[in-house]
């Protein structure tokens, strides 16, 4: 009986210390039901009252979600098991966590927000992911990431294969390239060499082959043609022996043509050209339009055969120098947008590569440069053709018409040229550096960057159009151009004056200087028609004299440079040609004073005629300097300055003078013809026909009428005006002469009885009195001729 009561007390020993132990673990617990609560739950759970628990949400006593065994604990709920009626939808796993439970996307599937839980079917928006976009890549540089559903591979792409060891699929996978030009797996044509590229292959064109026709360099198709020597014909209707036997050496040239000797055949055309510029032998007698027409040839003539033959060269660049220092550069790249400079000693260009090739090919693009010293043998005597703009800033700039110009050659000729055989407009400029003498350009001289133009009949010229000059210095100057062609710095001396009307205004100013002087010493020494019109007309001439002598020699600006020898000059053409103005006014008024007043007295006091003639000019071009002395020069004539209407201090008084002239000629007239119809009708129609033609001219010449056609000489290229104008005015000297000295019967007396004495011959008495009674009677019968 000892034995079962020890065994039961062990028992009940042994639940209460489970009991205590479980209360030591949990520790004491405050349900919080109730004030009431004392009951001590386990974890996960809440205290309902004294005998009762409650398991929290997401988990579950053995007993239920309430029990009121205290040996019980509560154990989480697998709401993810098969016998929950959870449902995540389809591509989605249920994922149990503990008193909860999310949706995740199967493998290689993800949301559409991209979140990685969700709670229910209803929020499954599970799809496709495409891990090949992950970052990092899950597969190797060298491999190609093909997607598939729920997963992706890691494929070697075509033209590649697995690395020794390599799986073709994994993520781990690495390839390397299959080179198909060694091992055979090409398709390229015989005509063609197979180059090997990363995963792939192109057939290249043989050295000295360009692609078919309808064919592109350097693709797996490519099926070439060996480069062949251009056909050059030598210009028609042109006759020399010496460039007929060049042309003869160049179709030799092209008939041994081997496409992989180029460069050979290369230095053998240029030694065949230096040879006919060197020494061209009947190329000299030809004219001048032939002899530009065959630089035209010999220019494009190169052009296409340095442009196929660079092509057959085997390295990027090539230069070559022949004995002559004609130079020729060459550089063959790809076509990309970047900026290139090549160039020799002559010549050196800056263009960008993109304007070198043509769309669709595929070949690399060619720039080459040809200078040549000894083609200006040819080109010499050129003309220029300015374009628009440059005519007008010329013209602005000299004040003057400019018509053509005299050319310098200063630096070699350059023939520039492309793969690209459309240069006409660029999309980008091309710079150019020409090195050339160092010239200073002088008065009327320019630096001009041209280019060689043909016309329609192969007539080639000098252009100017789509250029124009950026700096000099340094014997180089730098140009800029919209299109290519042969370029070459020229030292344009612009004709700025017609040579023919120049040559008039000297012949005329020399011819009336000589009639001036005679008309000078005729009024100084004939005394018989010594007076106050003798004095009028005496100091017109001087001023005149004085007038087209210093317009002579001092009228060109020689130096450019508005200096105190020019604003000299300018002031006394001012002064002298208002002088001589305003004595032909004094001819008026003593005209007035003999025809019209005749009975009323003479004409005005000497006195008055100086104080007039010579003062009333001098007031003017005192105020004139004083307000603005640097009216007077201009940068090629030392003449007035018409800005500012300063011009107008000379037109202004000789409008007016003009005008007054023109009043008194017709007053004049009138009154003649007043004063005629009173004398014996027997000699009226004689001697009014006489009297009116004389003064007519002396009032149409002498007093200014001439300078008429000066006043509307408004646009300096209206050559007829011009002409017009510079004939009547430079022959003003020849007119007065001849007016007032051959025309006058009394100093055509003197004239015999000097030319008597110089020969020995003497008049007779008889003659000379009956002379001086027949002019004593006709001054008393007409005391209004005055020995007319």
């Amino acid at each position: 009986m000892g034995g079962p009561r020890r065994r039961s007390s062990l028992c009940l020993v042994r639940g209460v210390l489970s009991i205590l132990l479980t209360l030591a673990i949990v520790g004491l617990q405050d349900c919080g039901a109730s004030p009431s609560c004392k009951k001590r739950c386990p974890p996960r759970s809440t205290c309902l009252n004294d005998t009762a628990c409650r398991c929290d949400r997401g988990f579950r006593a053995f007993s239920g979600d309430i029990f009121t065994n205290p040996l019980e604990d509560c154990q989480d709920i697998n709401e993810c098991a098969p016998s929950m009626n959870v449902s995540c939808g389809r591509l989605a796993d249920c994922v149990n966590t503990e008193g909860s439970y999310h949706c995740e996307c199967i493998s290689g599937y993800q949301l559409a927000s991209g979140e990685r839980k969700f709670s229910n079917k209803n929020e499954n928006t599970c799809h496709d992911m495409n891990e090949c976009n992950l970052e990092p890549r899950p597969c190797h540089e060298t491999t190609h990431c093909l997607n598939f559903q729920s997963g992706y591979k890691c494929l070697c792409r075509p033209g590649w294969k697995p690395a020794p060891g390599s799986p073709n699929g994994p993520n781990n996978t690495i390839c390397e390239d299959v080179d198909e030009c060694t091992s055979g797996q090409h398709t390229c044509h015989n005509s063609t060499v197979c180059i090997n590229t990363q995963g792939a292959f192109m057939c290249q064109c043989r050295q000295g082959w360009v692609p078919k026709a309808g064919s592109q360099n350097k693709e797996k198709n490519t099926v070439c043609e060996e480069i062949s020597f251009p056909a050059w014909s030598p210009p028609s209707g042109i006759r020399s022996q010496s460039l007929s036997r060049f042309f003869q050496r160049v179709q030799d040239l092209s008939a041994n043509f081997q496409s992989d000797k180029a460069q050979a055949t290369i230095k053998n055309l240029i030694t065949c050209v230096d040879e006919l510029l060197e020494t061209p032998g009947d190329l000299e007698s030809l004219t001048l339009s032939e002899r530009h027409r065959t630089a035209t040839n010999l220019l494009s003539g190169l052009e296409v055969i340095l442009r196929t033959l660079a092509r057959a060269i085997p390295d990027s660049s090539f230069t070559y120098t022949s004995p002559f220092s004609t130079e020729l550069s060459l550089v063959l790249k790809e076509r990309k947008d970047e900026n290139v400079t090549m160039g020799q000693s002559h010549a050196r260009m800056m263009l960008n590569w993109a304007v070198a090739g043509t769309a669709g090919d595929s070949g690399p693009a060619v720039a080459g440069v040809f200078s040549s010293r000894s083609m200006e043998k040819l080109v010499a005597n050129a003309s220029l053709k300015l374009d628009p703009k440059n005519q007008i800033r010329l013209e602005r700039i000299h004040e003057s018409p400019v018509h053509g110009a005299r050319l310098q050659l200063l630096s070699a000729v350059n023939s520039i040229f492309l793969s690209n055989p459309h240069t006409e407009s660029l999309d980008y400029p091309v710079y150019f550096a020409f090195a050339h003498p160092e010239e200073i350009p002088g008065v009327r001289q320019e630096l001009v960057c041209a280019f060689w133009k043909a016309d329609e009949n192969g007539v080639g010229r000098w252009n100017t159009s789509g250029c124009r000059l950026m700096g000099s210095a340094n014997g180089s100057s730098t140009c800029v151009c919209t299109h290519l062609s042969s370029f070459a710095i020229l030292m344009a001396h612009y004709n700025v004056q017609d040579r023919q009307l120049a040559l008039i205004t000297k012949v005329g100013l020399s011819l009336s200087l000589i009639c001036l002087m005679l008309c000078i010493l005729t009024f100084l020494l004939v005394r018989p028609i010594q007076g106050s019109r003798t004095t009028v007309h005496l100091h017109l001439c001087i001023c005149l004299f004085l007038g087209s002598t210093i317009f002579l020699v001092g009228i060109e600006n020689e130096g450019g440079e508005i200096g105190l020898r020019c604003r000299l000059v300018a002031g006394l053409l001012h002064y002298c040609f208002l002088a001589a103005f305003c004595w032909m006014s004094l001819e008026g008024v003593e005209l007035y004073f003999l025809v019209v007043r005749v009975f009323q007295g003479q004409g005005p006091a000497r006195r008055w005629l100086y104080l007039l003639g010579y003062g009333v000019p001098l007031l003017i071009v005192g105020i004139s300097a004083a307000v603005r002395s640097e009216g007077y020069g201009r940068t090629i004539y030392c003449w007035l300055n018409p800005e500012k209407g300063f011009l107008w201090s000379f037109l202004g008084p000789v409008t007016v003078i003009i005008l007054c002239n023109a009043v008194i000629f017709i007053t004049t007239v009138w009154r003649l013809t007043q004063k005629f119809s009173e004398i014996n009708p027997d000699m009226k129609k004689l001697r009014k026909a006489r009297v009116l033609t004389i003064t007519a001219m002396a009032q149409l010449f002498v007093l200014g009428c001439t300078w008429i056609f000066g006043l509307f000489l408004f646009d300096p290229q209206d050559w007829i005006l011009s002409y017009t104008f510079t004939v009547l005015n430079c022959l003003q000297g020849l007119f007065l002469f001849l007016l007032h000295c051959v025309l006058n019967k009394k100093v055509r007396e003197e004239y015999r009885k000097w030319a008597g004495l110089v020969t020995g011959n003497k008049y007779s008495e008889f003659a000379t009195t009956t002379s001086g009674s027949s002019q004593n009677q006709t001054r008393a019968l007409r005391p209004s001729e005055s020995g007319m």
